[in-house]
């Protein structure tokens, strides 16, 4: 009879039992490890770092992991965005990476996602919202009230403290003013401007000038005729609403529609009924007006009721009435037609009529008038059919427009590329490029500028003082962008 020991009968199920379970045997060799890679880094990217105040970019995020790969990160992966200074007043970020410029000054926008951060910083700009062209500078206006000049600067005209020329915007100084600009008008080597806000600010609707004054231009002083290279304030009326500058005289007027005009008055051109000139504003009659141009010597107004009327130098028929020659020194009524608009060059006349037609008249030497010639008119005569011209801007010997459509069309000279479409003089209106998205345009003597719906301001022309605002002193004859 075989013997059996009891004790390993019963242990060797319990070991088979055991190994089963994974039990025993080498615990070295069955030891799970984590092979999920960690996020290291996060890149974030944004098509410009440089966003004007209300318009908006979205920034993308990239991740690095440990094991070297990248991914897209975005709210579904736990991604979170804020902003450095944690709140929303120069800009706003939104959890879809959206940024919106709120306010002029930089931010910095982080990315967060299990714990590891990104960053990148932007610039939040002012967009261009106004433009004049005068002489050989130019002026323009930001969103934020601020106006920024350059070109010819040998008399002060652009307001910065200095006489010196500048080929890129520069910040016109504020003088002693507490309010943001409302308008600008550039004249051949000063400028004026109207303050931003009512009576009740300290400063707001109050009149400023800089620049040449040997005509009494600035309207700043009765006694001497200084030019200032500093924004100083004409009087202390606070209701001025409007304001336009020619060579060498000024017209303004003021929220109840009240003229008044200052500077040379050589040829008539304050409205007055003298010759006599004006070193600070003098009212002009009695009548309401809603619209004003100064011109090279002549001046054209439209009354409320739509009435055109024209005072001043007469040497081309610039003034309309059928004649040339004899000048006039106060405002007469040209015509029965009514009219929205008025813009006076040199010695030519544009204007737009209240159903839409384009109207020339005096000097047509390079075409300017656009009448598919170059004979001088001396009575508002209509160029074309078409009823859908908006703005429209006389220059030295060139003229540019700008239709309902949003198209930009230019005619007259073309000597020094102020017309934007690379060719020669043009004797009727020519549209320059193919774009639809212009809203404004202004002129100076060779160069011009104009304003798109986007908020970009372009320049095209004579460029010989930096008048074209890129950086540059070499015409242009196509349009190039100012940098914002």
């Amino acid at each position: 009879m075989t013997n059996f020991k009891f004790s390993s009968l019963l242990l060797a199920p319990l070991f088979a039992v055991l190994a089963a379970c994974g039990g025993g045997g080498d615990k070295g060799s069955s030891t799970p490890t984590n092979t999920t890679p960690t996020l290291k880094s996060i890149a974030l990217a944004i098509p410009s770092s440089t966003i004007p105040i209300g318009s908006s970019q979205t920034i993308t995020a990239t991740g690095t992991y440990s094991d070297g790969s990248t991914k897209a990160l975005n709210a579904a992966s736990g991604l979170t965005w804020s902003t450095k200074s944690g709140g929303a007043s120069v800009a706003q970020i939104f959890s879809s990476g959206k940024v919106t410029g709120v306010a002029v000054g930089t931010e910095t926008i982080n990315a967060t996602q299990e714990s590891v951060v990104g960053s990148i910083t932007l610039t939040i700009t002012a967009p261009w919202t106004a433009v004049s062209a005068g002489g050989f500078q130019t002026i323009a206006r930001k969103a934020d009230g601020n106006l920024y000049a350059w070109g010819q600067n040998n008399w002060g005209q652009l307001g910065d403290s200095s006489t010196t020329p500048r080929n890129a915007p520069v910040l016109v100084n504020a003088g002693a003013g507490t309010t943001a600009w409302k308008q600008v008008a550039v004249g051949d080597q000063f400028a004026v401007g109207i303050r931003a806000g009512t009576g009740a600010t300290a400063t707001g609707g109050t009149l400023w000038a800089w620049g040449y004054n040997q005509n009494g231009q600035l309207g700043v002083d009765a006694t001497q005729l200084v030019s200032r290279s500093t924004p100083t304030i004409i009087g202390k009326d606070t209701d001025w609403a409007y304001v336009v500058a020619g060579k060498g005289h000024v017209l303004a007027l003021k929220t109840n529609g009240t003229l008044y005009a200052w500077g040379r008055n050589a040829n008539g051109q304050l409205g007055d009924g003298t010759t006599i000139g004006k070193s600070t504003p003098t009212k002009i009659g009695t009548a309401t007006w809603i619209a004003i141009a100064a011109g090279g010597t002549h001046s054209l107004g439209i009354q409320k009721d739509g009435s055109l009327w024209t005072w001043g130098g007469n040497s081309d028929g610039q003034l309309g009435n059928a004649s040339t020659g004899a000048d006039v020194t106060a405002p007469v009524k040209i015509g029965n037609l009514t009219f929205t608009s008025v813009s006076a060059g040199a010695a030519h006349s544009m204007a737009i009529s209240a159903n839409g037609g384009l109207y020339a008249w005096g000097l047509n030497s390079s075409g300017q008038l656009g009448n598919n010639g170059s004979t001088s008119l001396t009575a508002p005569t209509q160029i074309g059919t078409d009823n859908n011209w908006a703005v429209v801007a006389a220059g030295a010997i060139h003229t540019m427009a700008v239709r309902t459509d949003g198209t930009l069309w230019g005619w007259g000279s073309n000597a020094e590329g102020q017309l934007g479409d690379g060719n020669g003089d043009a004797l009727a209106p020519v549209q320059i490029g193919t774009g639809n998205n212009w809203v404004t345009v202004s002129v100076g003597t060779g160069h011009s500028f104009g304003l798109k719906t986007d908020n970009t301001l372009w320049g095209w022309g004579r460029n010989q003082e930096g008048q074209l605002g890129n950086g540059k002193n070499v015409l242009s004859p196509i349009p190039v962008n100012v940098p914002n």
